[in-house]
Protein backbone atom coordinates (compact mmCIF):
# COMPACT_ATOMS: atom_id res chain seq x y z
CA UNK A 1 0.00 0.00 0.00
CA UNK A 2 0.87 3.91 -0.52
CA UNK A 3 0.34 6.45 2.67
CA UNK A 4 0.81 9.97 1.86
CA UNK A 5 3.11 11.07 4.34
CA UNK A 6 3.11 15.04 5.22
CA UNK A 7 6.98 16.66 4.26
CA UNK A 8 8.08 13.49 2.10
CA UNK A 9 5.19 12.71 -0.44
CA UNK A 10 3.57 8.86 -1.07
CA UNK A 11 5.52 5.92 0.63
CA UNK A 12 5.23 2.70 -0.52
CA UNK A 13 5.35 -0.45 1.70
CA UNK A 14 3.62 -3.36 3.33
CA UNK A 15 1.46 -4.08 5.88
CA UNK A 16 2.25 -7.17 8.00
CA UNK A 17 2.09 -9.05 11.74
CA UNK A 18 4.89 -10.77 13.15
CA UNK A 19 4.14 -9.97 16.93
CA UNK A 20 3.65 -6.62 15.97
CA UNK A 21 2.06 -4.83 13.15
CA UNK A 22 4.96 -3.29 11.00
CA UNK A 23 4.66 -0.73 7.84
CA UNK A 24 8.14 -2.52 5.53
CA UNK A 25 9.58 -0.36 3.33
CA UNK A 26 12.10 -1.28 0.86
CA UNK A 27 12.22 1.84 -1.27
CA UNK A 28 13.06 4.96 1.08
CA UNK A 29 15.97 6.90 0.08
CA UNK A 30 17.54 6.37 3.48
CA UNK A 31 21.08 5.44 4.29
CA UNK A 32 20.68 2.71 6.64
CA UNK A 33 23.68 3.72 8.87
CA UNK A 34 24.17 4.17 12.88
CA UNK A 35 25.50 7.67 11.78
CA UNK A 36 21.94 8.71 10.04
CA UNK A 37 19.71 6.92 13.42
CA UNK A 38 17.84 10.20 14.24
CA UNK A 39 16.96 10.85 10.64
CA UNK A 40 15.71 7.55 10.21
CA UNK A 41 13.88 7.97 13.49
CA UNK A 42 12.77 11.33 11.55
CA UNK A 43 11.77 9.73 9.28
CA UNK A 44 10.21 7.06 10.07
CA UNK A 45 7.98 8.58 12.44
CA UNK A 46 6.49 10.43 10.34
CA UNK A 47 5.54 7.69 8.25
CA UNK A 48 3.95 6.35 11.18
CA UNK A 49 1.99 9.21 12.43
CA UNK A 50 0.40 9.64 8.81
CA UNK A 51 -0.20 5.72 8.86
CA UNK A 52 -2.19 5.83 12.48
CA UNK A 53 -3.87 9.07 11.15
CA UNK A 54 -4.74 7.72 7.49
CA UNK A 55 -6.38 4.44 9.00
CA UNK A 56 -4.28 2.11 10.30
CA UNK A 57 -3.96 3.11 14.53
CA UNK A 58 -2.46 -0.66 15.02
CA UNK A 59 0.91 0.11 13.12
CA UNK A 60 3.64 1.13 15.84
CA UNK A 61 6.77 -0.37 14.19
CA UNK A 62 8.13 1.10 10.83
CA UNK A 63 11.05 -0.57 9.39
CA UNK A 64 13.30 0.01 6.45
CA UNK A 65 15.44 -2.39 4.56
CA UNK A 66 18.68 -1.63 2.15
CA UNK A 67 21.31 -3.72 0.88
CA UNK A 68 23.53 -5.46 3.46
CA UNK A 69 27.23 -4.38 4.73
CA UNK A 70 28.12 -8.14 5.64
CA UNK A 71 28.51 -10.61 3.20
CA UNK A 72 26.12 -13.26 5.30
CA UNK A 73 23.47 -11.28 4.90
CA UNK A 74 20.55 -10.94 3.10
CA UNK A 75 19.46 -7.39 4.26
CA UNK A 76 20.13 -4.49 6.03
CA UNK A 77 17.53 -3.02 8.52
CA UNK A 78 16.91 -0.48 10.84
CA UNK A 79 13.31 -0.31 13.02
CA UNK A 80 11.24 1.73 14.48
CA UNK A 81 9.62 0.69 17.93
CA UNK A 82 6.85 2.96 19.97
CA UNK A 83 8.07 6.02 22.17
CA UNK A 84 10.86 6.49 18.75
CA UNK A 85 13.11 3.98 20.48
CA UNK A 86 14.79 2.05 17.28
CA UNK A 87 15.90 -1.70 17.86
CA UNK A 88 19.72 -1.69 17.60
CA UNK A 89 18.94 -5.54 16.73
CA UNK A 90 17.68 -6.92 13.55
CA UNK A 91 14.04 -7.22 15.26
CA UNK A 92 12.74 -10.79 15.97
CA UNK A 93 9.04 -9.56 15.64
CA UNK A 94 10.05 -7.67 12.52
CA UNK A 95 12.25 -10.19 10.96
CA UNK A 96 8.76 -12.56 11.54
CA UNK A 97 6.90 -9.59 9.37
CA UNK A 98 10.13 -9.59 6.62
CA UNK A 99 9.64 -13.60 6.37
CA UNK A 100 5.86 -12.73 6.05
CA UNK A 101 6.25 -10.81 2.98
CA UNK A 102 8.92 -12.33 1.30
CA UNK A 103 6.52 -15.82 1.65
CA UNK A 104 4.00 -13.95 0.60
CA UNK A 105 5.62 -12.43 -2.34
CA UNK A 106 7.26 -15.54 -3.11
CA UNK A 107 10.91 -14.62 -2.91
CA UNK A 108 12.07 -16.98 -0.40
CA UNK A 109 10.88 -20.84 -0.12
CA UNK A 110 9.87 -22.66 2.59
CA UNK A 111 12.72 -23.58 4.69
CA UNK A 112 14.64 -21.42 2.75
CA UNK A 113 17.39 -19.05 5.25
CA UNK A 114 17.07 -15.37 5.20
CA UNK A 115 19.84 -13.80 7.28
CA UNK A 116 18.37 -9.78 8.52
CA UNK A 117 21.38 -7.62 9.65
CA UNK A 118 20.65 -4.94 11.65
CA UNK A 119 21.38 -1.41 11.60
CA UNK A 120 24.85 -1.99 14.05
CA UNK A 121 25.45 -5.49 12.52
CA UNK A 122 24.26 -8.20 14.10
CA UNK A 123 22.53 -10.56 12.73
CA UNK A 124 19.14 -12.97 12.89
CA UNK A 125 18.63 -15.67 10.63
CA UNK A 126 14.80 -17.05 10.02
CA UNK A 127 13.03 -19.08 8.19
CA UNK A 128 9.17 -20.26 7.95
CA UNK A 129 7.34 -23.29 7.44
CA UNK A 130 3.42 -22.45 5.84
CA UNK A 131 0.82 -23.02 8.32
CA UNK A 132 -1.90 -22.21 5.76
CA UNK A 133 -0.67 -21.61 2.16
CA UNK A 134 -3.82 -19.94 1.09
CA UNK A 135 -4.78 -17.87 4.46
CA UNK A 136 -0.80 -16.85 3.79
CA UNK A 137 0.09 -17.99 7.54
CA UNK A 138 3.49 -18.95 8.28
CA UNK A 139 5.18 -20.21 11.30
CA UNK A 140 8.60 -18.01 11.63
CA UNK A 141 11.63 -19.75 12.99
CA UNK A 142 14.83 -16.88 14.43
CA UNK A 143 17.95 -18.03 15.56
CA UNK A 144 20.84 -15.36 16.79
CA UNK A 145 22.95 -14.43 19.99
CA UNK A 146 22.41 -12.73 22.97
CA UNK A 147 24.08 -12.12 25.91
CA UNK A 148 22.35 -11.48 29.48
CA UNK A 149 24.14 -8.59 30.90
CA UNK A 150 21.43 -8.14 34.09
CA UNK A 151 19.11 -9.92 36.21
CA UNK A 152 16.53 -8.28 37.97
CA UNK A 153 13.53 -9.33 40.57
CA UNK A 154 10.30 -7.49 39.87
CA UNK A 155 7.81 -7.15 42.72
CA UNK A 156 3.89 -6.91 41.73
CA UNK A 157 1.53 -6.03 44.12
CA UNK A 158 -1.91 -6.77 43.26
CA UNK A 159 -2.91 -3.34 44.66
CA UNK A 160 -1.51 -1.62 41.72
CA UNK A 161 -3.66 -1.05 39.22
CA UNK A 162 -0.53 -0.54 36.91
CA UNK A 163 1.63 -3.80 37.84
CA UNK A 164 1.21 -5.04 34.55
CA UNK A 165 1.06 -1.93 32.40
CA UNK A 166 -0.47 0.88 30.94
CA UNK A 167 -3.20 -0.27 28.39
Amino acid sequence: MTVDVPGIGPVAGDVAWGGNWFFLIAEHGQELSLAGAEQLTDYCWRVRRALNAQGFPDVDHVELFGPPVAQRANSRNFVLCPGKAYDRSPCGTGTSAKLACLAADGKLAEGETWVQESLIGSAFTGRFRWLDRAAGTIEPVIAGRAFVNAEAKLLLNDLDPFSHGIR
